[in-house]
């Protein structure tokens, strides 16, 4: 699987594409099918402090891609809920995927 990263109005880190790198990897173990995966990293200008680190993630898979996004007071925070919503997606898609 490809990982790709963008970063608006953040700097790139390594700490946070490790830490996704980690998530997705945990998806592909579990669903051998996924393709490609692109992250997003950007902020949001906002007055709440537990808002504003967003993290999108699009994944690439047989059939329609995958998204999801995560808003939160960190990135760390953002990465998982963004995975755990595509956790979900992936296992509802999989189901489908055996009926055909």
């Amino acid at each position: 699987m490809d990982i790709n990263f963008e970063y608006h109005d953040v700097k790139a880190s390594a700490r946070l594409e490790i830490l996704a790198g980690e998530k997705l990897n945990k998806l592909l173990d579990k669903f051998d099918f996924i393709i490609r995966a692109d992250v997003f990293f950007k902020t949001e200008n906002t007055s709440d402090q537990d808002k504003g680190k967003i993290c999108n993630i699009r994944l690439s898979i047989p059939g329609p891609r995958l998204f999801a996004e995560a808003n939160h007071g960190s990135f760390e925070a953002s990465i998982a809920e963004a995975a755990s919503d595509l956790e979900i997606q992936l296992r509802k898609r999989k189901g489908k995927m055996q009926r055909h």
